[in-house]
């Protein structure tokens, strides 16, 4: 089919009229059990009653009003955001990228304030994935991403994921930081153990140089916290976050300590867009359901009982699955065949989910899940499996 749309994505040969809780709706009115949430964006589900009654109030008011005004939305969720985290200061964007964008102008601002404008480079685990402009494509190093648009932005040190002891050796007089994500959502639900962290923020501290953490996927209780950091125990100097923080209202935050923040003066960084009414009243009203701690509990509950759920399902089909891993509602299936071939045999069973490297397949419902929804899952899952076994099987006798 011809579209005057860019072809820069492969896209399913579906489209969804819409969706209620964890499931969307076709124009032909069949309905879809949605593991993958838009990646991890609408973590309360479809059509959620708080959400849509922020938005359209505020709609009724005014949806844009330009940086260059106060903007009580962003006073009141900047607030919610500090209250609920170790920040003091919080930036808006439109996206994950772009939070990412502002994490890396400040940490490189913030060694320039303090007089050491040769502390430039921050230090990445190979696999990453930090968004799609030119400085995050250069910053998670993946060849794929970066071929063809020239040389890669400078400023990025890449060592092999989970590898302490590289990141110790990585760091010189140049570094401004260590960026990393606590888990690698594309890079395949790879987890970064949390002894791990421990070290990379004592090492962080140790050399006088920031932490800076890329919490797009993981952040607003995917892995039953509210940040992932917070299953380590520690706190990094700035954060990145967006997807879940709206619900599905496009929107980012850059957050941060004072400290860390010190080089970003008036001036130094902006946005037309970022932090607009529409956006701050619907992310105020998602955020003050996650922050609730009977909502953390819930995904908590969810996650060791679905967990548990894919243990058995893992046993049963072993040609198919070799590995669960993950936190809480952030899963990751490696499978045997190829992932591809899981997701589309999901597909068939009405049940989407998310690709990813090292061969996963990822889980990421709405966090607003419960059993009924974890049996359903499972259901389909398993019988994903069963068609993929007797493929096999007729591959076999072929």
């Amino acid at each position: 089919m011809i579209t005057p749309v860019l072809p820069t994505y492969a896209r399913a040969d579906l489209e969804f009229e819409r969706g209620e809780g964890p499931y969307l709706f076709t124009v032909k009115g069949e309905r879809y059990l949605d593991f993958g949430a838009g990646i991890a964006v609408n973590a309360l589900g479809y059509t959620h009653p708080a959400l849509v009654a922020a938005l359209t109030e505020q709609a009724q008011k005014v949806w844009h009003l330009s940086n260059i005004y106060k903007i009580p939305g962003q006073e009141k969720l900047a607030r919610q955001l500090i209250d609920a985290t170790f920040a003091d200061t919080v930036f808006f964007t439109n996206s994950g990228a772009e939070a990412l964008e502002c994490a890396i102008k400040m940490a490189r601002k913030f060694h320039y304030a303090g007089g050491n404008a040769d502390r430039h480079d921050l230090i990445t685990f190979e696999g990453a994935f930090h968004g799609r402009t030119l400085a995050t494509i250069a910053a998670g190093g993946n060849k794929k991403y970066l071929e063809g648009f020239g040389p890669a932005m400078p400023g990025f040190v890449q060592v092999p994921f989970g590898d302490v002891k590289a990141i110790e050796k990585a760091i010189g007089p140049n570094t401004a930081g260590v960026l990393i994500e606590p888990v690698q959502g594309e890079g395949g639900i790879r987890v970064l153990p949390n002894e791990d962290l421990r070290r990379i923020r004592a090492l962080c501290d140790e050399a006088g140089i920031l932490l800076v953490l890329d919490e797009v996927q993981t952040g607003f209780g995917r892995t039953g916290k509210l940040f992932a950091h917070e299953l380590a125990g520690i706190t990094p100097d700035i954060m990145a976050v967006a997807k879940a923080l709206g619900g599905g209202c496009p929107v980012g935050a850059c957050l941060a300590t004072e400290n860390a923040a010190r080089g970003m003066t008036v001036g130094t960084h902006g946005s037309t867009y970022g932090g607009n009414p529409l956006a701050m009243a619907v992310a105020g009203a998602a955020v003050a359901i996650m922050t609730k701690p009977e909502f953390l509990e819930h995904v908590r509950d969810m996650g060791r009982s679905l967990r548990q759920k894919l243990a058995m399902l893992a046993d049963q089909h072993p040609q198919i699955i070799e590995e669960v891993r993950g936190e809480a509602l952030m899963l990751g299936l490696k499978t045997r065949v190829t992932n591809t071939d899981l997701v589309e045999a999901l597909r068939a069973e009405h049940m989407l989910t998310v690709g990813a490297a090292d061969n996963v397949v990822r889980l990421l419902p709405p966090l607003i899940i419960d059993e009924t929804h974890l049996d359903e899952a499972v259901e389909k899952i398993g019988r994903a499996c069963v068609a993929l076994e007797a493929k096999l099987a007729a591959k076999g006798a072929a």
